[in-house]
């Protein structure tokens, strides 16, 4: 690649988008609250339909709500290239995580119709349905389905906390569609992200080059106790399930800083039932979550979370068993377009380094049936999953040319 050839995005532009998404589902403190197949995510959704189709695409949404904007190449025959990432939030989310991949995919189209450029594959900017999880289960949900590794069907009928149906709620909000897509569709897929942690920030680095990810594993337990009066019932004989769920709690945090700096450990979610002033607990359920970017070392910290089980048990007195289990990171991306972005990064004189990915992200289920490569640009102080999530564009432009020529190169290829 020639430097003084090189592409650039229109910085404003890609700001002002990012700045109109940012006032749809807010947050209580200034971030974003845009949860899956949410009113708001419907008005996001419709909004980046329209951008796309503006810019020339045509748009196609798949059975569970996944987005695809193709801009055709010079032949319309071969696989398109796609880049993207997801719109929806956390519950107190931020106003980039995802949302600057998908609408840095739009800013690649928005630029390559200024300079009138056809590239010889079409180009895809997708927006996957579930990335984060929080209303329906799993997280990643959209391209799971995508590369086969969870059914349509079984995506269909997960349900939120209130009784609501994934596949009801894609119906009401318009994004229950037809089409039907597989990984052999596709020559090769890129997804910018923030990186969701401090190394790029406090190392003044523009572009993360991600080569793998953390393995992690994660786990929900249930634990039945027994309803009792809080005030009368001796001590020998309660059968108090949330304090099970406590013991659990409290050592899986110690198993993290077993094995800091890397390892990390958490139970994110606990649910208590009837969780009511006066009376034990009968029902608890509680997450677990490891992760390491060493797989041995997860799988210890894992093995480890498991052998609490009996422990919790006696010293609370209940019965705990595990309703669910999962895992995921343990990935490799792409080596050819990881040397491509590297190039490129290299070519455009951006700071750069190979690093791995400690949270989860739709590239993840890509890299299984797909050419992959992940771009992470920083965030200010690793802040994430928070109102206060938040990224600049001195910083963040960089990452988004690299990400841009990356494309262009491999559409062209």
């Amino acid at each position: 690649m020639n430097r003084t050839n090189a592409l650039e995005i229109n910085p404003d532009r890609l700001w002002d988008t990012l700045l109109v998404s940012a006032q749809i589902g807010p947050g209580k403190a200034g971030g974003l609250s845009r949860l899956t197949l949410s009113d708001d995510d419907k008005i996001m959704r419709d909004k980046f339909v329209h951008w796309c189709k503006e810019a020339g695409c045509k748009v196609s949404v798949d059975q569970v709500g996944n987005i695809f904007a193709r801009r055709e190449g010079q032949d319309p025959d071969l696989a398109p290239v796609m880049v993207g990432s997801h719109l929806d939030t956390q519950i107190a989310g931020g106003k980039y995580d995802g949302i600057l991949g998908v609408l840095s995919g739009l800013e690649i189209i928005r630029t390559l119709n200024d300079r009138n450029i056809e590239t010889k594959r079409p180009i895809e900017v997708v927006c996957w349905t579930n990335e984060e999880g929080v209303r329906f289960h799993p997280p990643m949900m959209g391209a799971a389905t995508f590369v086969g590794a969870l059914e349509v069907e079984q995506a269909l009928t997960q349900t939120d906390a209130d009784g609501a149906v994934f596949g009801q709620e894609l119906e009401r909000i318009g994004y229950a569609g037809t089409g039907s897509r597989t990984p052999a569709d596709i020559a090769a897929y890129f997804e910018l992200h923030i990186e969701q942690g401090p190394v790029l920030d406090e190392e003044g680095i523009h572009v993360g080059i991600v080569t793998g990810g953390f393995t992690s594993f994660g786990a929900r337990l249930e634990i039945k106790g027994e309803n009792a009066h809080a005030g009368p019932t001796l001590m020998k004989r309660r059968k108090d399930a949330l304090v099970g769920a406590a013991v659990i709690v409290a050592e899986v945090n110690k198993i993290g800083w077993e094995y800091e700096p890397e390892g990390r450990s958490t139970c994110a979610k606990l649910d208590a039932s009837p969780n009511m002033y006066g009376i034990i607990a009968d029902y608890a359920a509680v997450t677990v979550d490891v992760r390491h970017p060493d797989p041995a070392a997860a799988r210890e910290m894992y093995q480890k979370a498991l052998a609490l089980i009996p422990v919790a048990a006696g010293q609370a007195n209940v019965d705990i068993s595990i309703a669910d289990e999962w895992s995921f990171g343990e990935i490799a991306f792409d080596q050819e377009l990881i040397s491509l972005v590297r190039k490129t990064a290299a070519d455009l004189n951006v700071s750069h380094k190979h690093m791995l990915s400690v949270a989860g992200h739709d590239a993840y289920q890509l890299a299984e049936a797909v050419p992959t490569a992940m771009i992470f640009t920083p965030c200010k102080d690793g802040i994430t999953h928070n109102e206060a999530e938040h990224v600049e564009a001195g910083y963040t432009v960089p990452g988004v040319n690299v990400l841009l020529n990356s494309v262009v190169v491999r559409a062209n290829g």
